[in-house]
């Protein structure tokens, strides 16, 4: 096995799938807050999209995808970040945007090459290490904790390491914490990237979740050197349609494409075809918002009123939660797993969170309520 593979952590979705086994084997009702995969169904347009869209005959989807696709991501980007991208070089579909972070630094990176770094937020998607690891690129992770804001700065970072990096991860809105990056740090990092070369990579799949302010694309402020990594999986409910996009500079997707072939991840024609009509709609977008927010205000009222604070974000659907003076995250989540209520430690997804749990707003508004009674009574 590759050595840098042995010591891994478990997956945290998987972890977080053992435990809540555990519970519901026990006959225990379990209410989950823990796996950000949503319940609201997915449109029926989308639905019926892709059911008209399968074929007789199946044959080999291409790695460009159709080009009805890419030009509705494009118009979509357009609409959305007031930013024009060239359908045909600037935009490529991925099968989710998981496995095309996972793959793109075993293209851009040489393990013999002096800038074989790749700098991530930490916490952060845990992919961006992962994919990483498999690439034998060195990882050096930026740590985000309340004290910085989770605000990844690049004036925080020792400038050799940005020389040495092939590729530097930002993630905003950001995953666990849903925070938000100012104008000025996406600026900061543009300019990073002019002065150090290396491929300045942004994970905005949770830009369509917001309750506050829209959350803003890389694209807006640079090009050059810069990729956004986009996903129909929260934005239309969409996760096991494994419906990706990727865009940015020109001539690294044009590297990245061409070695795409021989990792077979072409997304199926009859996606392709529910995608474009999810991308070329934002009414049921915003239906989404609107349900998400429900359970915002219901989980938000609801925990202030047990007396605990949470961190303040505007985006995602997920909340930050300081756990009470004295617990450390992993004790307190377990009592509440003993409840039937499922969360996410914070020191599961880095270092210097013990003092935070992570809630997904998957329940319905109901359940939500239900939890709350149930976390009232411990």
């Amino acid at each position: 096995m590759n050595e840098s593979l042995r010591n891994l952590k478990p997956y945290p979705m998987v972890e977080l799938a053992r435990r809540k086994a555990e519970v519901a084997a026990r006959g225990i009702e379990v209410l989950d807050f823990g796996t950000g995969d949503p319940v609201e169904p997915t449109a029926p347009f989308i639905r019926e999209a892709l059911a008209a869209a399968i074929p007789d005959i199946s044959q080999y989807p291409t790695i460009a995808g159709l080009a009805e696709l890419r030009e509705a991501f494009a118009a979509w980007f357009a609409r959305r970040f007031d930013v024009t991208l060239d359908a045909s070089t600037e935009v490529l579909p991925t099968r989710g945007s998981k496995e095309a972070m996972f793959h793109l630094p075993l293209v851009l990176v040489d393990p013999s090459e002096a800038k074989r770094t790749v700098v991530y937020p930490d916490p952060g998607y845990p992919v961006m290490a992962i994919g990483s690891l498999y690439a034998n690129a060195d990882l050096h992770p930026v740590t985000l904790t309340a004290d910085n804001d989770y605000l990844m700065d690049p004036a925080a970072i020792p400038s050799d390491v940005l020389a040495r990096a092939r590729i530097v991860w930002i993630n905003y809105p950001h995953n666990p914490t849903g925070k938000d990056l100012p104008d000025e740090l996406w600026r900061a990092w543009v300019a990073a990237q002019e002065e150090h070369g290396f491929v300045l990579c942004s994970d905005e799949c949770y830009t369509e979740i917001y309750f506050g302010e829209k959350p803003r694309s890389i694209l807006q402020f640079g090009r050059t050197g810069c990729l956004a990594f986009h996903s129909l999986s929260k934005r239309s409910g969409m996760t096991a349609y494994r419906s990706g996009m990727l865009a940015g500079d020109a001539e690294i997707l044009a590297r990245y494409k061409a070695c795409r072939a021989a990792m077979g991840q072409a997304q199926t024609e009859w996606v392709q075809h529910a995608s474009i009509a999810a991308w070329n709609d934002e009414s049921h977008v915003e239906q989404r918002r609107q349900v998400f927010g429900v359970k915002r205000s219901i989980m938000i009222r609801g925990l202030e009123k047990l007396g605990l604070s949470l961190y303040p974000t505007d985006s995602t659907f997920y909340l930050w939660v300081s756990v009470p003076e004295g617990e450390k995250d992993e004790a307190y989540a377990s009592r509440l797993l003993e409840a039937g209520i499922v969360v996410s430690p914070g020191s599961m997804f880095g270092p210097g969170n013990d003092g935070f749990i992570r809630l997904a707003l998957v329940p319905t508004p109901a359940q939500c309520k239900h939890a709350l009674e149930r976390w009232a009574a411990l």
